[in-house]
């Protein structure tokens, strides 16, 4: 526990990068920060499809993890490192189209808000949610 100055600034105070975490790779990281909640959801927070699958896990009682890619400093990076793993990567000089919001599962990509719809419409969508221990109904 921090006492003194130090407590008082900490709140506010960016956490130190390891060397170890500043080489990682976008793609490394979005497997990392994958894998580290039952429920993650790489989002833009003025994204009007972002708000609403994550509002549809708020409203099934899930809490996912949520990564705004606009708040981070690498999520350029981090977006083209999803549009990869979704197929959605542009050529080369074009612009990119939108990926988010992007889904993962007990660790596993579900994909964007077609796929997470697709799934809660069909049924699928809860017994994957238990699976991961997301849901305990």
């Amino acid at each position: 526990m921090q006492y003194g100055a130090a407590a008082e600034q900490a709140w506010y105070m960016p956490a130190v990068v390891a060397p170890a975490a500043a080489a990682e790779t976008a793609a490394e990281r979005v497997e990392r920060l994958a894998s580290e909640s039952a429920v993650v959801v790489f989002s833009v927070s003025t994204c009007c499809m972002c708000h609403a699958v994550k509002r549809l896990f708020c409203g099934m009682g899930v809490h996912p993890a949520v990564h705004e890619l606009d708040l981070d400093p690498r999520g350029r990076e981090l977006e083209r490192a999803l549009a990869c793993l979704l197929g959605a990567a542009a050529a080369p000089g074009a612009a990119a189209p939108p990926v988010v919001p992007v889904v993962f599962i007990g660790g596993r990509l579900v994909g964007a808000m077609d796929r997470v719809m697709a799934a809660h419409i069909n049924g699928s969508l809860v017994p994957l949610l238990k699976e991961a221990g997301a849901l305990w109904l």
